[in-house]
């Protein structure tokens, strides 16, 4: 499955809801969340500074990871941002791949 960093910043209201809630409560509905479309969470942090939140998620293709992007930031609560992951082993790959670009001559 494609592996995605998830990057978060919560608004006034999404503190609000993590301060009554508590980290560990949150995970477990980030994980439900993520669940929804197949998603299964490998890792959650929580910092501070301007990121409030890191995860790392395997979801089963891109439009999954997108209907999640677009939910999260349909609410009031967080920012999000979804970065594709690319493992070692697929950077391989596409350095190998055979590609016809021809640069612009000056």
């Amino acid at each position: 499955m494609p592996k995605f960093l998830i990057q978060g910043s919560f608004t006034k209201e999404g503190t609000k809801g993590l301060t009554k809630e508590g980290g560990t409560k949150r995970r477990q509905g980030v994980e439900k969340f993520f669940g929804t479309v197949g998603g299964k969470l490998e890792a959650l942090y929580f910092a501070f500074g301007e990121t409030d939140v890191f995860a790392v998620v395997d979801f089963p293709d891109n439009v999954s990871a997108a209907a999640i992007s677009l939910a999260g930031n349909s609410t009031a609560a967080i920012n999000v941002q979804l970065t594709p992951l690319i493992t070692p082993e697929e950077m391989d790959a596409a350095a190998k791949k055979s590609t016809d670009l021809h640069p612009p001559v000056s």
